[in-house]
């Protein structure tokens, strides 16, 4: 397997999305030699899915990478074009939507024989960070559909809270992230939870859990009745892909 799941789309200084992680998309795709990326644009909500693809398109182009993007939207045959595809991408926008037309469709099975048989290489960001996870319960987004389903791909055995932030703001009453992360410990004891800010990724290449962050900012690990923990991208945290929900 080869995984990017990347905490955003973008951060400050980035022209195309993804561009904080230039690097390790280069290294993936010649690695893999994928030339043919299938994009699934489904979480898109507020913009046309044919924008996110060319989108993506400006962000390989930018980077000398001799890769075609299409969107798995175009395709009549969903399926197959995935079977077709040398790698797969999936954008950010709303996790619940994304998720649910997953299921509609039919391509949970697909998209994760692809990856774990066929070795097909996936990158996701935000959303499509959030669908490697075994369910979608640790997303920050809302649930704007009816008949939302929770299960999603389980690429990887722990939950991911993408975009986190540890952060309390002024006049603000809510809950912090890391209170919502804790409520959902109280119910969930044995299903750590990983926050990345913004500007990071996890990496799962063979096996291997590695995590990487173009800011220096650390990850933050949640586990009921334990303290918070933070580790930098020079730490190791494979220990991660031995727990088991």
């Amino acid at each position: 397997m080869d995984i990017l799941m990347l905490s955003n789309g973008k951060i400050a200084g980035n022209e195309h999305v993804m561009g904080f992680a230039s690097e390790a998309i280069i290294e993936q795709v010649k690695r893999t030699g994928a030339k043919n990326w299938v994009l699934i644009p489904y979480a898109v909500i507020r913009s046309s899915h044919d924008e996110r693809v060319a989108m993506v398109q400006k962000t390989f182009d930018s980077l000398g990478l001799d890769c075609q993007v299409t969107g798995l939207h175009q395709a009549d045959d969903p399926v197959a074009a995935l079977k077709a595809a040398d790698g797969i991408l999936v954008s950010g926008g709303n996790t619940w939507v994304l998720n649910k037309t997953l299921h509609d469709l039919g391509l949970v099975g697909p998209i994760r024989k692809a990856v774990f048989d066929c070795g097909v290489p996936y990158i996701g960001w935000s959303a499509g960070t959030n669908i490697t996870c075994p369910t979608i319960r640790t997303t920050n987004d809302m649930p704007i559909i009816t008949g939302a389903v929770l299960p999603s791909l389980n690429l990887v055995p722990f939950q991911i809270n993408p975009h986190y932030l540890e952060a309390k703001v002024e006049g603000h009453n809510g809950e912090t992230r890391d209170e919502r992360i804790q409520e959902f410990l109280e119910v969930n004891k044995h299903e750590p939870v990983i926050g990345i800010p913004e500007g990071t990724w996890l990496h799962l290449h063979d096996g291997k859990l590695s995590y990487h962050s173009a800011n220096g900012k650390e990850l933050k690990l949640f586990s009921y009745g334990k303290e918070p923990v933070y580790y930098s991208a020079q730490q190791d945290i494979q220990f991660l892909m031995e727990h088991s929900c």
